[in-house]
């Protein structure tokens, strides 16, 4: 298991679980990321990810990304 912000770019991925306070994976989980869900990183740019979750494409931190382990 890897955070989200290591893994490869334009491969899909598995989220196996989701960290952080309540609060932070209520808000993930809003966004679409829930475990057992697929999420594939688009591009990383100046510290913001772009991830694909959904059919649809988001943009995160790194910060959050390192929440999400794959």
């Amino acid at each position: 298991m890897i955070p989200l912000s290591l893994a490869d770019t334009g491969k899909e991925q598995t989220i196996k679980k989701i960290g952080g306070n309540a609060e932070v994976r209520q808000h993930l989980e809003n966004l679409g990321f829930v475990t057992g869900g697929s999420v594939a990183i688009i591009s990383v740019m100046n510290g913001n990810v772009i991830v694909k979750v959904k059919e649809s494409r988001i943009a995160i931190s790194e910060e959050l990304a390192r929440k999400i382990m794959v």
